[in-house]
């Protein structure tokens, strides 16, 4: 089942699984969206709220959930729903409380015979194959930092998660624990691929995932940001209590639905994104990698229904709560189309 297939990514992800030969039921809340999609897919379709989520997932073995914003819709109704009916669930956020709902409900889960996989679109994946491997190459690291830089046109559905991301403000882990931090506290000169650029730390999924995939306990996550911004972020951290209130942010929201639509088939076709990860050892060794993989979109297409598909696949599935990396393992990255090499080099002194 693809719940949210109505959405920007849901609906590019179910034409795709459609020419694939593959015939997932669509669902979600709004009828008028999701029948003509049905119908011009030949497809099944249901139209349910999450409340009511159980009785509707009779039959499904797996459901790949793209009806953002995932901190309302995944954890619980979704998530819960899936456990409770023995449902597989796979989604796409790039939202940090998703996957730290997932690993607190890992025993659940490992006792319903179920797999709970968080962040099989560009977030999570890149960025936690990277993590694994560095890990893999260093694996006394005690340190992690990661980053994307990413084309300029985004989806509705990423414009609110960065939105979301700011209006909660920064945050870090350190010493194995998220500790607040304030927005435009941490930046850094990056290359990521293409050249140094000024980041400003965001609070992403990673600092739960990486955490997950690694066990390194202090993880920083950036974003490529022009110098001007990131003063005029460190000037607005007075307003992110404003953006924090639910009417506030539902605006903004609404906003985003009006005039932001993703990029066209020709940006998701001709533009690529630029992902990096660092580590540090205790003698201060670093090791970098990095992978310039395909558009995000393009990304989270493959990777979403290469999950699916090996999911279905596996005879006995690693059960309980997952990342990207410790459920289809590092290599995942460079078996999708456009994405690799990833590469990984001593940064000072030499890897052990």
């Amino acid at each position: 089942m693809l719940y949210g297939a109505n959405g920007y990514a849901g609906e590019l992800i179910a034409r795709e699984a459609r020419k694939r030969g593959l015939e997932p039921v669509l669902a979600g809340r709004n009828l008028t969206a999701v029948k003509p999609l049905a119908e011009d897919l030949g497809l099944d379709y249901r139209i349910f709220d999450l409340c009511d989520a159980d009785a509707r997932l009779s039959g499904v073995d797996v459901v790949l959930h793209c009806a953002g914003p995932f901190s309302v819709t995944a954890p619980p109704p979704m998530i819960d729903a899936c456990v409770r009916t023995r449902t597989h669930y796979l989604d796409i956020t790039g939202e940090m409380d998703v996957c730290a709902y997932a690993r607190e409900i890992d025993g659940q889960a490992r006792a319903a015979g179920v797999v709970v996989c968080p962040g099989v679109g560009f977030d999570v994946i890149p960025t936690d194959c990277l993590a694994a491997a560095l890990h893999r190459a260093m694996p006394e690291a005690t340190h992690l930092r990661l980053g994307f830089d990413l084309p300029l046109a985004l989806s509705p559905g990423t414009a609110k998660t960065i939105l979301d991301g700011m209006a909660a403000g920064g945050r870090v882990r350190i010493d194995g624990q998220i500790i607040p931090t304030r927005l435009g506290g941490r930046t850094a000169r990056i290359d990521f691929g293409n050249g140094t650029k000024p980041a400003l730390g965001f609070p992403a999924a990673d600092l739960h995932s990486a955490h997950h995939s690694t066990a390194i306990p202090n993880i920083e996550v950036y974003l490529p940001m022009p110098s001007s911004l990131i003063r005029s972020t460190r000037i607005s951290r007075r307003f992110t209590g404003l953006l924090a209130r639910p009417r506030v942010r539902a605006a903004a929201h609404k906003l985003i639905d009006k005039t932001v639509k993703g990029p066209d088939v020709n940006q998701r076709a001709t533009s690529s994104a630029h992902v990096w990860g660092e580590t540090t050892d205790p003698a201060g060794r670093r090791a970098t990698a990095r992978i310039t993989t395909a558009n995000p979109y393009r990304l989270t297409i493959d990777g979403a229904l290469t999950a699916v598909t090996d999911l279905l696949a596996a005879t006995a599935p690693r059960l309980g709560a997952h990342t990207p990396a410790t459920l289809f393992g590092a290599d995942l990255i460079t078996r999708l189309p456009g994405s690799g090499p990833l590469t990984i080099s001593p940064t000072e002194g030499t890897l052990t």
